[in-house]
């Protein structure tokens, strides 16, 4: 498999982290094997609470990931704190610290600098000194929060991990009837707007070359987490005793196949080559059907 045609994107789960853990899924297992794991559609999104109530109750989420709700006498009181991205708590240096809301907002606009930086100019040509510069800020600022550029960009990939290992999780069971080929497309289509939210990141994440061995072999991860995911789903309604074990190699082998199209039909997408974008995901998921049905 060549290293470009690499799904970027696994969660960081122990579960992810060790690959294939089933008998029957010993494809997944022999090529995870000596990978490391690692630690949306925007990754850096502020994620504000829902305007609800009769009263017109505010909802706010501040920085440090307290939920806070307004109500209309402007009295506020404390909600349930929405999930943070992982990417909030920073790179190395801010891990060995508990961040409060000016630090997860510093931290929010380095990424959104870096990442902007790493669209603009590609992985190789961004400088710290640029991204300092894009997020008004000063590099002890930056030393602060982050190692080194390949930090900033580990503490990005952290989201894509966890919202493709997101979509992993979600594979349907497809079953042969319209309500089956609903389901997959369904989740194409999720697939493709969760690509498409971490186009940039997923681009340098398919380039080990650029950012090394360890952090290309998490793409790698979760792409054989996502096969035997698919291999479950695609054959978990049909499965026969007879001869279960070479359907099952096949069917791996199948979904290595199918997920590869997959990820090359959206980086093209996120390259801005002009292909018509509904169609091309109906035309993914009848292959995908017909692949596994075969």
């Amino acid at each position: 498999m060549s290293r470009e045609s690499s799904l970027g994107p696994p969660s960081t789960s122990p579960a992810a982290a060790t690959g294939s853990q089933h008998g029957g899924h010993q494809l997944a297992a022999r090529h995870s094997s000596g990978q490391q794991g690692s630690a949306q559609r925007n990754p850096l999104a502020d994620q504000a609470g829902a305007k609800a109530g009769q009263a017109r109750a505010k909802d706010e989420v501040t920085a440090d990931g307290v939920s806070m709700t307004t109500g209309p006498q402007g009295t506020r009181r404390a909600s349930p704190a929405v999930p943070q991205r992982p990417s909030l708590g920073g790179g190395l240096p801010a891990r060995r610290r508990e961040l409060g809301a000016h630090g997860r907002q510093t931290v929010r606009r380095l990424l959104e600098a870096g990442l902007a930086e790493f669209e603009e100019t590609g992985f190789q040509a961004a400088r710290v000194e640029d991204i300092v510069r894009r997020a008004k800020t000063s590099h002890g600022t930056f030393y602060l929060y982050f190692a080194n550029k390949d930090d900033l960009f580990r503490t990005l990939l952290q989201d894509a991990l966890h919202d493709m290992g997101n979509i992993t999780d979600e594979f349907p069971v497809v079953t042969s009837n319209e309500a089956g080929r609903a389901a997959l497309r369904r989740w194409v289509q999720s697939f493709s707007d969760t690509y498409a939210a971490h186009a940039t990141v997923i681009r340098i994440l398919s380039q080990a070359e650029i950012v090394g061995e360890n952090v290309f072999g998490d793409g790698l991860q979760l792409l054989f987490r996502l096969s035997e995911a698919m291999t479950q789903g695609m054959t978990a309604a049909e499965r026969s005793p007879a001869g279960e074990g070479v359907q099952a190699q096949h069917a791996e082998l199948t979904a290595v196949a199918c997920l590869m199209m997959l990820e090359r039909i959206n980086y093209l997408l996120s390259a801005e080559v002009r292909l018509p974008r509904d169609e091309m995901i109906d035309r993914l998921t009848a292959i995908i059907y017909a692949a596994f049905r075969s």
